[in-house]
């Protein structure tokens, strides 16, 4: 199972509250309209200059298992280790935005336009996470429609960089998927090129699989422990 291609901008595009979520602004807080109107314009910025693609293929667990050990830096017990192996599927995915979006931002910010720069940076990094989702979706249905998930099989994207996958293990995920069919490339640091980019692999299985506790000793050093909003998600949603 391979794919590669656009992705409409209407599947993607964050809602208010979500540009707000990632600005830092609390859920319920009265707006000011300048910070309402900022955070509409960056939103219709967005649908402007976004050109949403991504690519996935399908990899066995025997070829995932030498592209997340990589070059040997992950931490030595993670989630993905114990996860992936229960899984039914895996497939390797790369998302972008498109280089125009990154490019826009910057130009924002040399101008002195903060507030909308800001709001576009905003949007774009949860667009980025959408597209990432909307694969997942797109990964499971046509798992589904092949007969080989269920109603109640779930996808959850894992990306290098995060829960004690190094990021180093960008090199390996690359060399498989090339996402450069894509416009996606790395740098010597291993970050991707575009900005506005996600990779990883995405996890096919029962819901449960997913469930693990924040207990690693990475953990400590996470602000966010997205991964909690991320499971409770996965069992409710079909990503």
């Amino acid at each position: 199972m391979r794919w590669r291609g656009d992705i409409h901008i209407d599947h993607v595009t964050p809602s208010e509250s979500d540009v707000l979520r990632a600005l830092g602004v609390p859920e319920g807080r009265e707006l000011r309209e300048p910070t309402r109107a900022a955070v509409t314009a960056g939103i219709e910025e967005l649908r402007n200059v976004a050109a949403p693609s991504g690519v996935f293929a399908s990899v066995g667990k025997d070829e995932f298992e030498a592209i997340y050990q990589g070059e040997g830096d992950n931490a030595a017990v993670t989630p993905l280790a114990s996860v992936f192996p229960r899984a039914d599927e895996l497939a390797l995915f790369a998302v972008t935005l498109g280089a125009p979006v990154s490019g826009r931002i910057a130009a924002l910010f040399d101008a002195g336009d903060y507030a909308l720069g800001g709001a576009l940076d905003a949007a774009a990094s949860e667009t980025a996470e959408l597209t990432a989702t909307h694969i997942a979706r797109t990964v499971l249905a046509k798992v589904r429609h092949a007969g080989r998930a269920t109603d109640e099989t779930r996808a959850l994207g894992y990306s290098p960089g995060y829960c004690g996958w190094n990021l180093t293990g960008q090199r390996a995920l690359f060399d498989t998927l090339d996402p450069a069919r894509v416009g996606i490339t790395l740098t010597e640091s291993c970050l991707m090129e575009p900005i506005k980019s996600v990779s990883g692999v995405i996890v096919i299985g029962p819901a449960c699989i997913h469930d693990f506790d924040d207990d690693y000793d990475f953990c400590a050093e996470c602000a966010a422990h997205d991964c909690r909003d991320r499971i409770r998600r996965v069992s409710d949603l079909d990503v």
